[in-house]
């Protein structure tokens, strides 16, 4: 592994990873800071500081910025999760100097304009308004206010009217110099890179940022529940969930495969059951996410109203019977669809920078492919069973649900079913 790692001063995590046949530079700067980090009344924020980058700075206007940027033929871009911000880019190697200087500009010296910044509100008002107008999109906010309710971990990422009206300036200000502390952050390089130069150019940039760590995010507890919402749709959207494992937990990747095995693929269970043998919805999958302390385990489908009273049943019954009975065949699968897309993703000079940066965020270390490829082929099928029954077994359900929801259940009959399925299996187990 080409990775090198070199720490600044100031606790500021500078990493890269050489790939010889590439031209150009995938870089950024990510912060281990998002949503969940903000307090009640700044529900949103880091999405807009987000959007505020890119609005003018000291130096540069927002127009300059698009200008510096295509004029190398560059991309530059941002996101928001609930626990990172990250300021990415993508250039040719010769133009890394000039990526460097624009991240470095458009963090420390925001104008925070005030024409700009209300323009920018309204651009996330009219966001909020899309995602709400998008069934599948507004279901999974619902769905984390269900599993982690009145917790920071599970407020929508976009914040909401009220809260985005009311920023200010000050506000994003305050934000920025409470949050964006160096030890909490990761500047990371892949591709067509040199370590010295990235090294020299995060110290000139990002070197005098401050040095004490940003405060603690508050800990999050699973606790499952229900928020389920009538609307006029054509497809009734359901996501059922249990609580899952952290990113550093030892059944992490257990986790990932016993997702992947019931609902990761056209061989998975639920898409045999549910869509091949019985019709029943066009779309059906199983997701696990894991964050730094906590997860959590999903099933989505969308189907017609009239069959929700049919899936449900199935798809219980599905997650019941794969607490003890998982076979060789289907793990088998599982993992390799696990190893070729962590390999696959490291193709792309994008995904690597991405990774170490979360690895380092997470981990306190970058996890090299064989290590990871290594950690996944470690899964075997008692490994699965049990963190299938860490996680499902008896554990109160969490239900997200949109459109006509007359037949959707409730958590009761979800944790009742579940049982008396799991019984069953168990016996026939036994007696095989």
């Amino acid at each position: 592994m080409s990775v090198e790692i070199t720490t600044l001063a100031n606790g500021l995590p500078v990493v890269t990873d050489r790939m010889g046949h590439v031209e150009s530079v995938s870089l950024g700067l990510w912060v281990g800071r998002g949503s969940r980090s903000e307090r009640e009344s700044e529900h949103g924020i880091s999405h807009l500081l987000e959007h505020m980058a890119f609005k003018g700075t000291s130096r540069r206007s927002a127009r300059r910025i698009a200008e510096e940027i295509e004029a190398v033929g560059g991309e530059l871009d941002a996101a928001t999760s609930v626990e990172t911000t990250a300021y990415h880019a993508r250039v040719l190697r010769e133009d890394v100097p000039l990526m460097v200087d624009i991240l470095g500009d458009i963090l420390r010296n925001s104008s925070f304009d005030s024409e700009e910044l209300a323009r920018e509100k309204h651009v996330i008002l009219q966001e909020i308004g899309a995602a709400r107008d998008t069934p599948d999109d507004y279901l999974f906010d619902l769905f984390p206010q269900a599993a982690w309710r009145g917790q920071p971990i599970g407020r929508p990422i976009l914040g909401t009217p009220e809260t985005v009206e009311g920023f200010g300036a000050d506000a994003l200000r305050g934000y920025l110099a409470r949050q964006y502390r160096a030890p909490d952050m990761v500047f990371s390089a892949a591709g067509a890179v040199e370590h010295d130069e990235i090294v020299a150019l995060a110290r000139e940039h990002f070197g005098d940022l401050p040095s004490d760590p940003a405060p603690e995010v508050e800990a999050a507890t699973y606790s499952g529940g229900a928020l389920i919402e009538a609307r006029e749709l054509v497809e009734t959207q359901i996501v059922l969930g249990f609580p899952g494992v952290g990113m550093r937990d030892t059944d992490y990747f257990a986790a990932q495969a016993l997702a992947t095995l019931l609902g990761g693929g056209m061989s998975s269970r639920l898409f045999q059951e549910v869509r091949e043998q019985r019709g029943l919805c066009y779309s059906i999958y199983a997701f696990h996410w894991g964050f730094s302390d906590t997860g959590v385990f999903g099933i989505h489908a969308a189907t017609g109203p009239e069959d929700v009273a049919e899936l449900m049943p199935v798809v219980v019954d599905e997650v019941a019977r794969v607490i003890d009975d998982v076979t060789d065949e289907e793990l088998g699968r599982a993992r390799a669809q696990l190893r070729a897309g962590l390999l696959m993703a490291r193709e792309r000079s994008s995904a690597r920078a991405s990774q170490m940066a979360r690895h380092l965020l997470t981990q306190g270390r970058v996890i090299s492919p064989d290590e990871l490829v290594a950690l996944i082929d470690a899964v075997d099928v008692d490994r699965v069973r049990a963190v299938a029954e860490r996680m499902l077994a008896g554990k109160a359900p969490t239900i997200a649900a949109v459109g006509d929801v007359a037949h959707v259940p409730s958590s009761e009959w979800i944790t009742e079913r579940m049982a008396g399925a799991g019984s069953a299996t168990d016996r026939l187990r036994r007696a095989g």
